[in-house]
């Protein structure tokens, strides 16, 4: 780091920000907190401060709202105060800064999705889209707030709520590109594959990462893995690519092409590793992660069922179990990428770096009785891994709460099982690529408790 003079502010802030990108938050806290004494006026100053406490796992609300009275026009800071005040336990108040704000800006369209999050999670299950709802009347002409609330109703796979949306957005707008694209989705995604298939052949012009992932899906669903994976191939060198691969996989396993084993391995490629962890240690882990689980229910945009899923990294927080684990966990993720297969720069995963790897997103996954996690995989990681910090006595017969990893999801109505099934054990990381669908089995009764990661390579 550069020598810096006492009152330099801006160098201070400087070093945060490169404390941050490695990573190191509480150093990043501590330079960002010099630098907020000696210009406690800088609005962004204090934006980064207010951040990184909140990322830490630190009450950060006041902060925010300091750094809102310093940058009142700025929504981030608002959005990012609202949140920080529902992780505070200050649902009502977080919902009601966001409802104050969206009653004079009904357009701002991050906000309204956060409201309904946070409506959600706090379990009004029934009206958590009315802010959209009332949006849509103050501004009947914005498509892009029909398009957000059809898109937190399209989350919930409620297609016939989702359909009126679009009438109602129709009405008002005409049948947009757009609503022509929604409405082939909700085709296909509610099984009505041939007027699916006719509103697709009938979408041309500009290419359209949404509409070309719903082509696939809904060739996939038709019984043309061929099909999809010729549509497939290409995209896998376009910004969609973290998305597709998963796809591409399902289709070559389908269609017997030996591309598959290229892809995922033969075996496959995953990792089921001892961490030595001690029952005391894990013991602390699950406590501290029970006090996180704190919403009645998971973001609509997560996987968990039957359970919830915490908002920020946990592995990036303050806490001494979790900083400690955090070393554990990658060095047990370094084990794995030592052993992988030698570079294939055509590869997805084999292509990348294999050096200074960084946590890109963690969070925690607490699921009760009947609870599992819906095939999906993770576009933007590297690696993914899970770690089991506590499980149920008895979750019921193999395989479940069992992690599946291969598995397409189930709505696609394909006759393709798992690659591996792994049962899950207090104490062990599960490694594997981050283009894998992964999945797991419903458990019977108790408690599962585990901490998820990505992993990527710090310059790509």
């Amino acid at each position: 780091m550069p020598v810096m003079a006492p009152g330099d502010a801006a160098a201070w802030c400087e070093r945060a920000r490169r404390l941050r990108a490695a990573q190191d938050m509480p150093g990043a806290l501590a330079a960002i907190t010099r630098a907020a004494a000696l210009d406690p006026g800088d609005g962004l100053i204090a934006l980064l401060r207010a951040q990184t406490a909140y990322e830490l796992g630190y009450p950060a609300a006041g902060l925010y709202a300091e750094a809102q009275r310093l940058a009142p026009g700025n929504p981030d800071v608002l959005r990012n105060r609202a949140l920080a005040l529902a992780s505070e336990g200050e649902e009502q108040a977080a919902q009601a800064l966001l409802a104050a704000a969206l009653a004079e800006r009904p357009e701002w369209l991050d906000g309204q999705r956060v409201l309904a999050a946070l409506r959600f999670t706090s379990g009004e299950r029934e009206h958590f889209d009315a802010g959209f709802a009332a949006a849509v009347r103050a501004r009947p002409r914005h498509q892009g707030l029909w398009l957000g609330w059809f898109g937190a109703i399209a989350q919930q796979r409620e297609w016939p709520r989702a359909e009126a949306i679009l009438d109602a957005a129709a009405a008002q707008l005409g049948e947009t590109r757009s609503f022509a694209i929604a409405r082939a989705f909700v085709a296909s995604e509610s099984g009505r594959l041939d007027e699916a298939l006719a509103r697709l052949a009938a979408l041309d012009g500009a290419r359209d990462g949404f509409l070309d992932l719903c082509r696939i899906r809904t060739l996939l669903r038709a019984g043309r893995p061929d099909d999809a994976s010729v549509l497939a191939l290409p995209l896998t060198q376009t910004p969609l690519a973290g998305q597709v691969w998963p796809y591409l996989s399902t289709c070559w396993r389908l269609c017997g092409d030996a591309r598959a084993d290229w892809l995922d391995g033969d075996p496959l490629r995953h990792a089921d590793l001892d961490l030595g962890f001690s029952e005391a240690e894990l013991a602390e882990l699950a406590g501290l992660l029970r006090g996180l689980h704190t919403a009645r229910a998971p973001y609509p945009e997560q996987t968990a069922r039957g359970g919830t899923q915490t908002d920020r990294s946990v592995l990036l927080r303050h806490e001494p179990a979790l900083q400690a684990a955090r070393r554990r966990l990658l060095d047990g993720v370094r084990s794995f990428v030592a052993g992988l297969a030698p570079a294939d720069p055509r590869h997805p995963t084999l292509s990348r770096r294999r050096d200074d790897l960084q946590i890109s997103g963690s969070w925690s996954v607490r699921l009760g009785a009947g609870g599992y996690n819906v095939a999906h995989s993770h576009p933007l990681g590297w690696l993914s891994a899970v770690f089991y910090v506590a499980l149920p006595a008895d979750p019921g017969p193999m395989p479940a709460g069992a992690l599946q990893l291969g598995a397409p999801p189930a709505e696609l109505g394909l006759d393709l099982g798992p690659c591996v099934t792994i049962a899950p054990r207090a104490g062990r990381l599960v490694v594997f690529p981050s283009i894998l669908w992964h999945a797991t089995v419903p458990i019977a009764a108790g408690e599962r408790l585990n901490i998820a990661f990505d992993v990527v390579p710090a310059q790509g």
